[in-house]
């Protein structure tokens, strides 16, 4: 794959197997819970209020999808671009919600940093990129030196290297993967299986929760929402996975299964993340930018910290790593 037909290339949108399989499981998904929805209001089984709800929810998720898969589909440019919308975005709603918006020197530093380290996956140069989450903790210290007020110093420091690590840093460990020829069935991997996450986690919680996970982080979540979630998420990601990673070291049980546990142990993680940071501001989302989810952050608070164990797990131990056989540095010339 020439890097031309890597970023451009949506003619080749669906070549892999599992591109096609998991674009038809998504849309049949919407459709099905479409048609679920109605049926269940004709049946009067909903009341008129959750059935305004359900369809505020599916309506989302229809754009949702179609914001996540169409730049999949288009090439490995656009998927930067999306992610880099969804880091800056996602890190907007975080500095709104926690006041670090009131500094414009700390959100000047954080989404500069974002930005260098998004030009470190558009130009595919993997020593920028790996030292970017260093670089930009440095950066985002220095920076806050130069207002020259000490006072509340530490706790914008914080804030910042926070709000860069889990949204600038690590939704862009997604970004970069868009730098290998498997990138598209890689990507829809990970966001199909880490969604289902959480999907699993409501069924067998509603079905088999009693106790309480964190009762004062997120007073829904039960132990047997999650260990459910866990078997049903590394039984669909292992199986998936298998044709996903055919041909190359990763596709081995202790991997697929390894990769599993991780995607669902972290999603979850990742959602009693910021679900803490909510109840620590005491707001129930962090927008109300989309109807029937919330904000940006509160649907895709599952991925911060999948994206970057997953990233590097594939790192190591593909034979080639991520991207190792397409041509490196294509901006700076490296």
């Amino acid at each position: 794959m020439t890097v031309q037909e890597r970023l451009f290339g949506a003619t080749q949108a669906f070549e892999h197997p599992v591109t096609i399989g998991c674009v038809a499981l998504i849309l049949l998904g919407l459709i099905t819970a479409s048609v679920l929805v109605r049926v269940l209001k004709r049946r009067e089984s909903i009341s008129p209020e959750t059935y305004q709800e359900l369809i505020a929810r599916t309506r989302s998720w229809y754009v949702l999808a179609a914001a996540m898969i169409l730049p999949i589909l288009l090439g490995a440019a656009w998927v930067c671009g999306f992610f880099l919308f969804l880091s800056l975005f996602c890190f907007r709603e975080f500095s709104k919600a926690t006041g670090l918006n009131a500094s414009r020197t700390a959100t000047a530093s954080v989404v500069i940093a974002i930005l260098v380290t998004y030009f470190a996956v558009i130009d595919h140069w993997m020593d920028l990129f790996t030292t970017s989450w260093a670089l930009g903790g440095c950066w985002i210290a220095i920076i806050a030196l130069l207002p020259d007020h000490p006072q509340g110093y530490m706790k914008r420091v914080a804030l910042a290297f926070v709000g860069f690590s889990l949204f600038g840093a690590g939704l862009g460990h997604l970004a970069f993967i868009s730098n290998d020829e498997l990138f598209r069935p890689i990507l829809l991997w990970i966001l199909i299986c880490t969604e289902l996450n959480d999907v699993f986690a409501y069924l067998a919680g509603k079905t088999l929760g009693k106790r309480k996970l964190l009762p004062n982080t997120s007073p829904n979540k039960t132990w047997g929402g999650a260990i459910g979630a866990v078997v049903l998420t590394t039984v669909l990601a292992s199986s998936v996975g298998h044709f996903v990673f055919e041909g190359t070291t990763v596709n081995r049980i202790h991997h697929l299964v390894m990769m599993g546990l991780i995607i669902s142990v972290l999603g979850q993680c990742g959602d009693l993340v910021i679900s803490s940071i909510k109840r620590d501001l005491g707001v129930k989302d962090m927008s109300t930018v989309i109807p029937g989810h919330g904000g940006v952050l509160d649907r895709f608070d599952s991925l911060l910290l999948v994206s970057p164990v997953v990233f590097h797990y594939i790192n190591y131990f593909k034979s080639d790593g991520i991207g190792g056989d397409q041509v490196e540095r294509i901006l700076s010339g490296g």
